[in-house]
């Protein structure tokens, strides 16, 4: 009886995930603020790889960088949970979002290079590959998790899987604390999943 209980309990979780699935896909992006976004982004990106100030130079990469957002608007926004105005959405990412995932990376990174140096001068190296399920379902959600995963020292993303509606990651982890799926993928996503998942579906 607690078998079919627990069994129920899943398949009700998974039609939960898909019905929210579905509501993302007809909740679209306007157009004009997908373009606006991407824009922003790259803009920003121009200022910052150019180092140059000069009205010219901010002109021009204000023209060049709205030509290529009119083309890219899909690839960087297509992902994103549709709430909230444009002038939120902007504001969440420049002054919340990108602050605290500096944050969050640079505490993961120094806590796992501590962790990888003690390991390597004790020689006490248990390495593994794991198998660690994902709540998101977005492909930029899941591909920002697995590239924020291998670039935290001691870890690497191999491979990702769909299956049933349910992701699941093979993380090569050079120190396999754990076999227990779930804790496993608590130690290894921390608090960057749940970081993601305010963004991306």
């Amino acid at each position: 009886m607690s078998r079919m209980h627990f069994y129920l309990k899943e398949r009700l979780e998974d039609i939960r995930r898909r019905v929210l699935y579905e509501q993302y896909k007809t909740q679209r992006i306007p157009t004009w603020e997908k373009i606006l976004l991407t824009w922003i982004v790259l803009f920003l990106f121009w200022l910052i790889v150019s180092g140059n100030s000069h009205p010219a130079n901010l002109i021009t990469g204000a023209v060049i960088t709205l030509i290529i957002s009119s083309f890219m608007r899909d690839m960087l926004t297509k992902d994103i949970r549709p709430k909230g105005s444009i002038f939120q959405k902007a504001l969440y990412f420049l002054l919340i979002y990108t602050p605290q995932l500096a944050i969050i990376m640079m505490f993961r990174i120094l806590e796992s290079s501590i962790k990888v140096a003690r390991n390597v001068i004790l020689m006490d190296i248990n390495p593994g590959i794991v198998k660690i399920k994902t709540d998101l379902n977005s492909d930029t959600g899941i591909t920002v998790l697995a590239n924020s995963i291998t670039l935290t020292p001691g870890t690497l993303t191999l491979d990702v899987k769909k299956k049933l509606g349910e992701t699941y990651l093979y993380v090569h982890w050079i120190d396999v604390e754990t076999l227990n799926r779930e804790k496993a993928g608590e130690k290894i996503k921390g608090d960057i999943e749940e970081w993601l998942k305010r963004i991306f579906w």
